[in-house]
């Protein structure tokens, strides 16, 4: 009786906990496949319109790997100390594309900001670490390409949330150059991996508890440092994620404050996972204006 007891309350926190991480299910105005249907579809529409425009430049390659690509939009008054704002899109680390990522594109560039979407392997053909490897080498594309650049601002949504926040990280000074990272932006992410190790996310991902330890932001943060402490970290999470994403936020944002950094944390309402992301084609949108304001303030 105790054993099958056991059993019974161990699968009803797995079924919870695969719930918790199914973003997809907890939005209130779609059911779980239309939500991810729509999102592909808008995203589509978006990119493709953003795309049509002459002042871009597509599938530029970072590094040399085939999915090392990435999609510069410029605004329509192109100067060399342009600010650039870099985007990492999600899909737990394994679907997702910057093809259908470019909701933010005419907003900002309407404002004078250089939007880069970034492409990077996707699992189960690379891990996280590959992953990192290509986030940081983008961001160093942009700082060589564009030396005179008035800033760079990450941002990543859900998976990405979790690249951006890793790459902030980084030990610079071991490269060539030090990208002029202003801000960074975390919508709906995931910093600490260790919970997804126990559901279907973790089948492509292939993670260990080490593994996922060793890349959970929440648990690898340093005090800030002079480069870092000044710069501008925004987490915004949606009202209609599912309260495990609004901890991980409501948490990482607490971390962060301990070890220093200028970081804000925002709960945006009437939102799901989701159009979280798909309403920054909107100038009006809250998401947008925080954006527009960290970056001209």
């Amino acid at each position: 009786m105790t054993v099958k007891f056991h059993t019974c309350l161990q699968k009803t926190i797995l079924n919870d906990l695969e719930k918790q991480y199914s973003p997809s299910k907890w939005s209130h105005r779609l059911n779980a496949e239309e939500v991810i249907k729509t999102h592909v579809r808008v995203g589509t529409e978006v990119t493709k319109e953003a795309q049509a425009s002459k002042q871009n430049l597509l599938d530029v390659a970072y590094g040399e790997g085939l999915d090392e690509k990435l999609d510069i939009y410029f605004p329509s008054q192109i100067s060399k100390e342009l600010p650039f704002f870099l985007f990492i899109h999600g899909g737990y680390w394994q679907e997702g594309s910057k093809d259908y990522s470019a909701f933010m594109v005419p907003p900002l560039t309407a404002a004078g900001i250089a939007v880069a979407l970034v492409a990077y392997v996707l699992a189960p053909k690379g891990n996280l670490d590959q992953m990192l490897s290509q986030i940081r080498r983008s961001v160093l594309f942009i700082q060589k390409q564009y030396p005179f650049n008035r800033g760079i601002y990450l941002c990543g949504h859900s998976a990405g949330a979790h690249l951006a926040s890793m790459v902030l990280l980084t030990d610079w000074v071991e490269h060539e150059v030090i990208p002029n990272i202003k801000g960074s932006f975390l919508v709906s992410g995931i910093y600490d991996l260790e919970p997804i190790l126990h559901t279907y996310v973790n089948d492509a991902l292939q993670m260990t508890l080490e593994d996922a330890r060793r890349k959970s932001p929440m648990f690898c943060q340093k005090e800030a440092q002079t480069s870092t402490s000044t710069c501008a970290l925004i987490l915004a999470v949606g009202q209609q994620d599912s309260p495990e994403f609004l901890q991980q936020s409501l948490d990482y944002f607490q971390v962060l404050r301990l070890h220093g950094y200028r970081a804000s944390f925002i709960e945006i309402s009437n939102v799901d996972h989701f159009d979280i992301i798909e309403k920054l084609n909107k100038n009006d949108y809250i998401l947008t204006q925080i954006i527009l304001k960290t970056i001209f303030q």
